[in-house]
């Protein structure tokens, strides 16, 4: 018999990231693979590029940590979903459900517990989020991507697997960047991306900084969705809202990254031997999660940690800095061994089938 999974998460990138580093591999061993996710959100962009993967989509409501008269309607559309992946799930009869987190997969695993079928979920961070707390009361298995997360769910099925990177980032070419961007290896170049929805603050601390940056190093500005500043066109400087096909390659070009510090990006610039500046998001608009991923790499010696209020003068200094002690990072992270998360993840998965 062919087996079956659906997998869930969305909301941003970094919750579809781990989905899509394990779909290729159940794919080649022939199972049945699908996914529950919204019906707008960026999940949905990203999954439509697969083949052989047939996607639902539901009503998700937001979950939210502060005060918003949404909050007041958006319980009534969790229900709506909870009820369409209930049904969706009943007819499709999987093994399995894996859930990677976001506002997103609460449905979808709530669905799958009162179908009696086996849900496991994914943590990426070092502090889970609300949206992986609700899903840990109802899910069979708990993965978390640090070891420390283990200690914020009480239950015992809770297990370390380590880092899920995506096979297909390994495989970039530089060359291919630098067509693509329409660089040159006459200066270093540095990749600056704010997570999947963008970030404001890191986009206008780099247009203030621009001129004095582009002195020293050629910049690719993953800007974010609708945030491409059209006034500017300065030589070796390149912005796109998002990459896709080309990050690969793009990625491998780069010298050095600049970004949030959201887990699956810090953790495939590991992968890469990529020296990082990392600026997380704040507590004010965040639980905090990325300040404490942050501080984890500090401390380990992969990158360089700012705090989002940061000064222009501080910014370039930094990053001036970086690119000096590249090498010292380099070798810092070389010293991590890959640990077959992915092998490890997916013979858990058929443990339920």
């Amino acid at each position: 018999m062919i087996k079956k999974i659906i997998f869930t998460g969305g909301g941003s990138s970094g919750h579809v990231a781990v989905n899509l580093a394990l779909i290729p591999h159940l794919l080649e061993q022939h199972w049945s693979v699908q996914y529950i996710g919204s019906e707008q959100g960026i999940e949905r962009k990203l999954i439509s590029g697969l083949e052989d993967v047939r996607y639902f989509s539901i009503s998700t409501g937001k979950l939210r940590r502060y005060f918003d008269w949404n909050n007041f309607k958006d319980p009534f559309k969790v229900l709506k979903g909870i009820s369409q992946a209930y049904r969706i799930i009943r007819k499709e009869k999987p093994d399995v459900i894996f859930s990677k987190g976001g506002f997103v997969s609460v449905p979808g695993v709530l669905a799958g517990w009162l179908n009696k079928v086996p849900v496991i979920i994914h943590e990426s961070d070092i502090t889970p989020g609300l949206a992986n707390k609700i899903s840990s009361t109802f899910a069979t298995e708990i993965c978390t991507t640090f070891p420390e997360t283990t200690q914020y769910f009480r239950s015992k099925h809770t297990r370390y697997v380590g880092a899920i990177v995506r096979d297909e980032l390994k495989d970039g070419e530089a060359a291919k960047g630098l067509t693509y961007c329409g660089f040159t290896r006459n200066k270093p170049i540095i990749l600056i991306m704010g997570g999947s929805l963008g970030s404001k603050k890191i986009n206008e601390i780099v247009w203030m900084n621009l001129e004095a940056l582009l002195v020293h190093f050629q910049i690719v500005h993953i800007c974010g969705k609708d945030q491409v500043n059209h006034s500017i066109h300065m030589h070796g400087y390149k912005q796109f809202e998002y990459i896709k096909d080309e990050l690969a390659d793009v990625m491998a070009m780069a010298d050095m990254v600049v970004s949030r510090a959201g887990s699956n990006s810090i953790f495939e610039f590991l992968t890469l031997w990529k020296p990082m500046l990392l600026i997380p998001l704040s507590k004010a608009v965040s639980r905090g999660d990325q300040i404490l991923n942050a501080k984890s790499f500090k401390a380990q010696g992969f990158c360089e940690f700012l705090e989002e209020e940061l000064e222009s003068e501080r910014f370039v200094d930094m990053i001036l800095r970086l690119y000096e002690k590249r090498s010292d990072y380099i070798i810092n992270m070389k010293k991590i061994n890959a640990d077959h998360s992915t092998s490890k993840l997916i013979d858990l998965i058929k443990v339920y089938t």
